[in-house]
């Protein structure tokens, strides 16, 4: 099984340093990267126009490097004009090699490209170890065809990690690349 490279810089670089900061005694305890959650929201786009979601998955399943699961509304909302059933958002659950590989991707090609980008926000912690992260437009992906684009959509991408607290997590993204910026530097 070959490896990516964010992969062998968690192995090799994070997990000892992560084994000496808490004193962790197993490598099994050290915190690591479960898995990425990739959503786009579809509310007003699909609802202008049908066909934009079949193109919206297309350029999502690009970016992800598999299909993504159509969300469909649970509940009727006349004030969101939903109804039972009507498709409302797109969602991929990214585990394994393809994760590090999107996350790599992210980290060195697509984030460095957001317009006036200062890093990301520390606050974006859920308390569990989770991170959040919000893209205003898609195309900042080098997969998107930027001949061919038809709407800009905004995407999100939730980091699941198996740390206990959120200073174990920000260690852990933070050693891995992720350009995250301390409250006291912005």
């Amino acid at each position: 099984m070959y490896k990516t490279r964010l992969k062998e810089k968690y192995l090799k670089e994070v997990v000892p340093k992560m084994k000496e900061d808490f004193g962790y005694k197993n490598i099994m305890a050290v915190p690591k990267i479960e898995k990425v959650i990739i959503n786009v929201g579809l509310g007003k786009i699909i609802r202008d126009n049908k066909d934009e979601l079949n193109k919206i998955s297309k350029e999502i399943e690009n970016i992800a490097g598999q299909k993504p699961v159509v969300t469909k509304a649970k509940k009727a909302i006349s004030n969101f004009k939903t109804r039972i059933g009507m498709p409302v958002g797109l969602m991929v659950t990214l585990r394994g090699t393809r994760m590090y590989e999107f996350l790599d991707r992210m980290t060195n090609i697509a984030i460095p490209q957001i317009r006036d980008f200062r890093g990301l926000n520390k606050k974006s912690f859920d308390g569990n170890g989770n991170y959040s992260i919000g893209i205003k437009e898609h195309i900042i992906f080098p997969e998107v065809n930027k001949e061919n684009i038809g709407t800009i959509f905004s995407i999100e991408v939730n980091i699941t990690t198996t740390a206990k607290t959120d200073k174990e997590a920000y260690k852990l993204l933070k050693d891995i690349g992720l350009p995250i910026v301390d409250d006291n530097k912005k």
